[in-house]
């Protein structure tokens, strides 16, 4: 066998080994960089499926959510009628809750607020539990110190109820807190 380019003879074992060797190293080099885009695939598929479960997680939080609280600003201007009917029944004396003529009145009054608390507490609505505790300002408003024996910062008056719907504050509760006495 003789070298076409300079017509020189080439052994025979010589030229099959290099021919033998580079087919095969071209095969492991392919292989190799078939091996490297299998993976970056690979990691991009599992990026890719992670990204999909935070978004469904997100989407799922965001339905549930919206479902939960979707009543939220009607169940805040509804706090007011709960106000006024809380304070149309303690306005009333003693004198005017024996009076036949107005009793069954009185009577409707109070079964429409036991109504309208008992569809607060179903909808989650509760109310901010004030007195005797120590001001929180994540669901108390302190409106004014009074000078009292009680432990400073401790509510010792409750002007307005504060309620949560679930975990969230509707309204924080206007209180009045001790301030140590003079």
């Amino acid at each position: 066998m003789t070298n076409i380019e300079n017509d020189t003879p080439v052994e025979d074992g010589a030229t099959e080994d290099t021919a033998a060797e580079t087919p095969a190293t071209e095969t492991q080099d392919e292989t190799a960089k078939l091996a490297e885009q299998l993976a970056a695939l690979q990691q991009d598929l599992l990026y890719a499926r992670a990204e999909t479960q935070n978004v469904t997680r997100r989407k799922d939080k965001e339905i549930a959510d919206a479902h939960a609280y979707a009543a939220t600003k009607f169940a805040r201007d509804i706090l007011s009628v709960a106000d006024n009917l809380g304070r149309a029944l303690a306005a009333l004396s003693d004198e005017q809750r024996a009076d036949e003529g107005i009793k069954p009145l009185i009577t409707g009054l109070e079964a429409t607020e036991r109504e309208l608390l008992s569809v607060f507490e179903r909808n989650g609505i509760t109310r901010i539990a004030a007195i005797g505790l120590p001001l929180d300002p994540n669901q108390h408003q302190a409106m004014l110190e009074i000078p009292s024996d009680k432990e400073p910062g401790t509510i010792v008056q409750e002007m307005q109820a504060g309620y949560m719907m679930k975990d969230r504050l509707l309204r924080p509760a206007m209180v009045g807190v001790a301030k140590a006495a003079e």
